[in-house]
């Protein structure tokens, strides 16, 4: 059995991939060739031409890593023929038809609204002050408050942009579910896995769990790429 040598990892909304460092450098010591894709999180359909551009470049297959809303992006972009194994890190794996914006239009009850502002000039943020309880509540206050002063404006069409052809449906995937997640609640993220028939993982962690606990998301990929 050959392990895929190559690592794709898409960011979600809100924050840019620079959050992925502590995952990159885990698995970057065993010999894995990481790339990291900056999309711009206009669009669904830009962000998944970003994410295609980085897999054009490989010499070989990868595992397409998403968090949050990069779980969108993988599902569109990961019909891309290099793409051998999908892995979602807390994040949303819509289903044809499905975007962001369906998927969080009926939260079930009582679960966490997450504090995104009304929208500005067609983007989103969340609210700074309420940044740190509901995105990253296990980190250190001051890495929260960077974050959050930080953020990379969600544009709505992103938002909006519907999946066209899940790449779950034809690819195997892995699914880490933060139990202590604030932003997606954690029986959706559970209803999500079990739909895409992923091999789901489960860490107590919130929606930041790829910045508090690289190591165990580092660990689901590698089961991926083996």
């Amino acid at each position: 059995m050959t392990t895929i040598r190559n690592i794709v990892l898409v960011h979600g909304g809100f924050v840019d991939g620079s959050g992925w460092q502590g995952i990159y450098d885990d698995l970057a010591k065993d010999g894995f060739h990481v790339r990291i894709v900056q999309n711009p999180t206009l669009s669904l359909e830009g962000d998944v031409a970003a994410t295609r551009q980085v897999l054009d470049a490989l010499d070989g297959p990868a595992v397409l890593v998403g968090h949050s809303y990069g779980g969108a992006v993988i599902s569109e972009a990961g019909t891309h023929p290099n793409v051998a194994a999908l892995a979602y890190i807390a994040a949303f794996a819509p289903d044809k038809g499905e975007s962001v914006s369906t998927l969080i239009a009926d939260p079930p009850p009582g679960a966490p609204v997450p504090p995104i502002l009304p929208p500005r000039d067609g983007f989103l943020f969340l609210d700074r002050d309420r940044f740190h309880g509901a995105f990253a509540a296990d980190l250190p206050a001051r890495l929260a408050a960077f974050m959050a002063d930080a953020q990379v404006p969600w544009g709505v069409d992103a938002l909006g942009g519907a999946v066209t052809e899940p790449a779950w449906r034809h690819k195997p995937s892995w699914y880490l579910v933060a139990t202590e997640d604030h932003m997606i609640p954690p029986p959706a993220q559970r209803a999500m896995a079990e739909r895409a028939g992923a091999f789901v993982v489960e860490a107590v962690g919130s929606h930041a769990v790829y910045v508090s606990q690289p190591a165990t998301v580092a660990n689901l990929i590698r089961q991926a790429a083996a």
